[in-house]
């Protein structure tokens, strides 16, 4: 199951279960795309993998219980700043390749 995390990682920007900016990568590491975008590079600092757009989970039950009422989203908040000039470091060598080639 998905975990849809509260915030970004970075900012503490709250992202709600419906929220069209979260970005997430293969780990579920959870961004705002302002931040995926200008501070990150769609180098994730966790993992080194790339960004797409989190799923919006069904708000409503359309279909055998698989919505955000029995499958709530997460309240754990993970803020965890990037530093810029670490990830600048981290993320030189890979931020050209594209995240389906890292």
């Amino acid at each position: 199951m998905l975990e849809l995390r509260p915030t970004c990682e970075h900012c503490n920007k709250p992202l709600p279960p419906d929220a069209p900016d979260a970005r997430i990568c293969s780990y579920e590491c959870t961004f705002c795309a302002d931040c995926v975008d200008t501070v990150l590079g769609n180098v994730c600092p966790n993992c080194g993998g790339g960004f797409v757009p989190r799923p919006v989970r069904p708000s409503r039950n359309w279909k055998g219980d698989n919505y955000l009422g029995k499958d709530p989203a997460s309240t754990k908040v993970k803020f965890r700043p990037v530093d810029p000039l670490v990830h600048a470091r981290f993320s030189a060598s890979i931020r050209t390749i594209p995240p389906e080639q890292r």
